[in-house]
């Protein structure tokens, strides 16, 4: 059956990226997968952020690269979502490994541009490692060079490519980089093109799929494909894993 992925843990129900919403996600048998985002502290640490700037849902302002790990756990991640979080922190990589380790699937989305993280590829790939998660975590990245540095670097680890859209050269580039995962806007899918890279040995995710009526449709495409969403219960309510 499809695999229901939660989109930044929880994030319909729970302030994105933060523990909250990771133990949230834990808490349901259905969800198999979550999707997570990780940048580096200024002191070298893989911290849960998806924007490469505070102020959207951290009380705070500047670049995430400029803040040590100690610091950005000063500000509140939270109150901007409900203020039953306020207080609720920044996460480490760690700190999330630790938590769903033999639990679930996680996919680590890299936040990176050109050289905005030198040596953010090798961190998270020891932590994996270290931590015997190489079965049930995978790392994917918009950046296809940050995909192949880790290919590089931990060649045995499961790799994806984010595209924005459907590329013509897309299995060269997959290919080119060592990763076997495609990620992919749902708008961009069909029956036709998703049997074909499931049956060539693909894993496919769609993202970010919020309407019932999406999921229902995406579901019908091929019950490998993985469907990421803000709001899991509206998956699971289709699928009666409620």
């Amino acid at each position: 059956m499809n695999i229901c992925m939660a989109h930044r843990g929880w994030s319909g129900r729970a302030p994105e990226n933060t523990m909250a919403a990771v133990r949230l996600a834990l808490t349901h048998p259905g969800i198999q997968a979550m999707e997570i985002d990780v940048q580096l502290s200024k002191d070298g640490v893989p911290v849960l952020m998806h924007d490469f700037e505070l102020g959207r849902t951290v009380k705070g302002s500047g670049m995430v690269k400029d803040y040590t790990l100690e610091e950005l756990k000063q500000f509140d991640a939270g109150s901007w979502f409900d203020e039953a979080f306020a207080g609720e922190k920044i996460p480490s990589l760690e700190e999330v490994l630790k938590e769903v380790r033999g639990k679930l699937l996680l996919n680590i989305e890299l936040k990176t541009a050109g050289d905005m993280y030198p040596g953010l590829e090798e961190k998270v790939a020891d932590l994996i490692q270290r931590y015997g998660m190489e079965d049930e975590a995978y790392i994917t990245s918009f950046d296809h060079d940050a995909v192949a540095r880790v290919h590089e670097l931990a060649p045995t680890l499961k790799k994806g490519l984010i595209f924005g859209g459907k590329s013509r050269l897309l299995r060269e580039q997959l290919t080119a980089m060592g990763a076997t995962i495609l990620s992919i806007p749902y708008p961009y899918l069909t029956p036709d093109f998703v049997h074909e890279m499931i049956e060539e040995g693909y894993t496919v995710i769609a993202w970010t799929v919020d309407n019932p009526e999406h999921i229902r449709n995406l579901i019908s495409f091929h019950p490998e494909l993985q469907i990421c969403t803000n709001h899991p219960d509206r998956m699971l309510a289709l699928t009666n894993k409620a």
